[in-house]
């Protein structure tokens, strides 16, 4: 076979380089988009979701161990949640852990499971709410933005350092810009998802 000439093994390196840059880019807007989702999960709406207690830690035998890891959870109906410990005797350091966390929702133990009664919000906490996600997701959309900020630059210092044509900085400045983009649109999509769902009554 003949031997490839030597600056076709620094055009692959590039074409290398290039591709870290946009996949290193792509990865970090999508934990952008990730984080924000998990922050809307968090908030409450009034209807019942495992989101808001599965990460608690609850005392279990003096090990700090999420709640997800303890019981099962199922709703019954829109505003009740059930929690079923998988072990009985970590009720009471169940129900002791819900207490104590800032959910602000008294259980109910009936000695087999732990039920969870959400009220419906009032008008004015679910406008606060809306300004609250409202805000979360343009954190979440500057996440994304300084994502592409971060590979634009490697991308102009790669065509400083000849490593770049004017032309393939262009082309994969407009792969960026579409990535960049389709991100955005998916923190919009579950922003007016999770408006919606807060202003339900």
């Amino acid at each position: 076979m003949a031997a490839q000439p030597a600056g076709y093994a620094v055009a692959l390196m590039d074409e290398d380089l290039i591709a870290l840059v946009v996949a290193d880019a792509r990865d970090h807007m999508a934990k952008a988009v990730d984080h924000t989702q998990s922050e809307f999960s968090a908030i409450r709406t009034g209807r019942a979701t495992p989101a808001l207690v599965e990460h608690l830690k609850v005392d279990y035998y003096g090990a700090e161990t999420e709640l997800r890891q303890m019981a099962g959870f199922s709703i019954p109906e829109a505003r009740l949640l059930v929690i079923s410990p998988y072990d009985k005797s970590s009720l009471a350091a169940i129900e002791k852990a819900l207490q104590s966390s800032d959910l602000g929702i008294t259980p109910s133990n009936d000695g087999t499971v732990i039920r969870l009664s959400f009220p419906v919000p009032t008008e004015q906490r679910r406008k606060e709410l809306v300004r609250v996600v409202k805000q979360k997701a343009e954190d979440g959309r500057v996440g994304v933005r300084n994502a592409r900020r971060a590979a634009r630059h490697d991308l102009d210092t790669m065509q400083k350092d000849g490593e770049l044509s004017s032309d393939e900085l262009e082309r994969v400045e407009k792969e960026l810009d579409k990535i960049t983009q389709d991100q955005v649109a998916t923190i919009d999509r579950l922003l007016a998802h999770k408006e919606q769902e807060l202003l339900e009554i």
